[in-house]
């Protein structure tokens, strides 16, 4: 009788424990690029997944750059991120520039879940596409409105830039041929730094986000992108097609986020952190509570 009840709380502790383990394995990898947006996209995913499911969330900001973070969901080492669709579609996938927004997110999605095994998910709703800027004080003092008149006057003026943008296939070597810029110097250097070289005066022209926060705060200017050199890059999460199989309530979990965040709502995000030097986690989930997304 003693050796019955023994054998039968042995078996108990051991479903018990695999019990357990099922739990603590029901986890997603969420990755982002290395700047200030991709970190809060990342908090912002993360914490939606973690308050409204019971799968935990191994957050990996600053992966990268895109190259490095769309390699890593293709080989599985992360399971969800959000990408830009002008990045996916001439960077990643080689396709030729698009303007319409919703012709280029319809043939990435395609491609992906066909080449990929990756589902687009809807548009968040913003559009962070690549802006050059200046200080609006040098624009104005120069006659710069348009890339158009920067590349008439980019003899005169030093240029920062993203290492990225130097070197993808949209980027640096395209945008000078379109603009026919020459500038008198170009310095490749971290995202932040861009800014505040151009703030510093150590620039004078560098390669912004769109959705960038340090643009209005640090007084600078858009130029008009008059020859539409640019892509659209709206912001849509990417889940790996395997993770939402093993796990399908993150599709709808993930959907409340569709068509939320708008342009300036993202800039408003960056601000508070990258000026405003606020914890992303905080500035993630204090969005989501006001937003009704999480309690």
């Amino acid at each position: 009788m003693k050796k019955a009840v023994v054998l039968f709380i042995s078996l108990i502790m051991v479903f018990s424990l695999a019990g357990c383990s099922g739990e603590t394995d029901k986890t997603v990898v969420v990755g982002g690029k290395d700047f200030t947006e991709q970190d809060i996209l990342v908090q912002l995913v993360s914490e939606l997944i973690e308050a409204n499911t019971d799968i935990k969330v191994d957050r990996k900001a600053y992966l990268g750059g895109s190259s490095v973070v769309a390699e890593s969901i293709e080989t599985g080492d992360i399971d969800i991120y959000v990408e830009y669709t002008g990045t996916a579609l001439m960077s990643v996938l080689g396709e030729e520039k698009m303007n319409d927004p919703d012709e280029v997110y319809d043939l990435v999605k395609e491609r992906y879940e066909k080449e990929k095994n990756i589902k687009w998910l809807n548009p968040l709703g913003f559009n962070n596409t690549f802006a050059i800027t200046m200080k609006k004080s040098k624009a104005n003092e120069m006659g710069i409105k348009t890339l158009t008149d920067l590349g008439k006057k980019s003899n005169e003026l030093l240029f920062a830039s993203t290492q990225e943008f130097l070197e993808r296939a949209d980027g640096y070597e395209v945008f000078k041929e379109v603009y026919n810029v020459n500038f008198k110097d170009v310095k490749g250097m971290d995202p932040g730094l861009c800014y505040t070289a151009v703030k510093e005066d150590e620039v004078d022209v560098n390669v912004s986000f769109a959705t960038d926060g340090r643009i209005p705060a640090f007084d600078l200017v858009v130029l008009e992108d008059d020859k539409n050199f640019f892509p659209p890059y709206y912001a849509s999460t990417l889940v790996r097609i395997d993770t939402l199989e093993k796990y399908p309530e993150l599709e709808e979990v993930l959907n409340s986020l569709v068509g939320k965040i708008t342009d300036d709502e993202m800039a408003k995000l960056n601000a508070q952190v990258a000026i405003d030097q606020k914890d992303p986690v905080v500035v993630a989930k204090d969005w989501l509570k006001e937003n009704g997304l999480i309690e």
